[in-house]
């Protein structure tokens, strides 16, 4: 079956979000998301709440992490434990890999968003797979370099919003040819059974999101 998935979503466990796990839940719904996964910054709290509270639903949550390499941001996906900041790259991917999990490289080229492909090359490390759609770029250069890597190395691409803001979930997603379970999905994407879609978060709602939240809450 194909399954609509949103790998990489940030709540209100990562410190530059405050989206809380039902906010997100009921966008996902909305939206007909299958698979979510709550990737916060360093911590698998996120992820332990989602998990608990998609027991009995239709939405199948993935753990999962962003964690902060020596050189950029790199996504333990499939990941229920914490994994040290501040390793090397390759250091960090094998401690995923050692917890079952893939790595993937998030807006992997984005420079200012800790992008470990500005800084790292992939020949040099054993990822498994790459965000080809971020939804949150300004223009696209990052997202379009990604795909052609992608393209010419085979290399699997993903999808997903990268949201920090719940109304933004699902903006970018990937649909993913696999069985509800978690399992089935890594190998799904191990097999590069997946396919990129969605557009980017609109620059202006997200001007307007970060006004908000770093410049009027001061005035609360």
């Amino acid at each position: 079956m194909m399954l609509k998935m949103d790998s990489h979503i940030h709540s209100e466990y990562s410190p530059d979000s405050n989206s809380k796990i039902d906010d997100i839940l009921k966008i996902a719904e909305k939206k007909n998301i299958d698979v979510i996964a709550i990737s916060d910054h360093n911590t698998v709290d996120g992820t332990g709440e989602v998990i608990k509270k998609t027991r009995d639903t239709d939405i199948l949550a993935i753990p999962s992490i962003e964690i902060s390499s020596a050189q950029g941001h790199i996504l333990g996906f499939g990941c229920e434990e914490t994994v040290p900041r501040d390793l090397s790259p390759q250091d960090t991917i094998d401690r995923i890999h050692d917890l079952g999990g893939l790595a993937i490289i998030p807006h992997p080229y984005c420079f200012y968003r800790h992008g470990l492909l500005h800084k790292c090359d992939h020949n040099d490390l054993k990822i498994d797979a790459i965000e080809t759609k971020n939804a949150r770029f300004i223009v696209g250069y990052c997202n379009n370099k990604a795909k052609n890597l992608s393209k010419s190395e085979n290399l699997p691409g993903l999808g997903a919003s990268d949201a920090h803001y719940y109304k933004f979930v699902g903006d970018c997603f990937s649909m993913v040819e696999a069985e509800k379970d978690i399992d089935s999905i890594l190998k799904a994407i191990k097999k590069n059974k997946i396919e990129a879609h969605g557009k980017g978060t609109s620059n202006i709602l997200l001007s307007k999101y970060l006004f908000e939240k770093n410049v009027l809450k001061k005035f609360d």
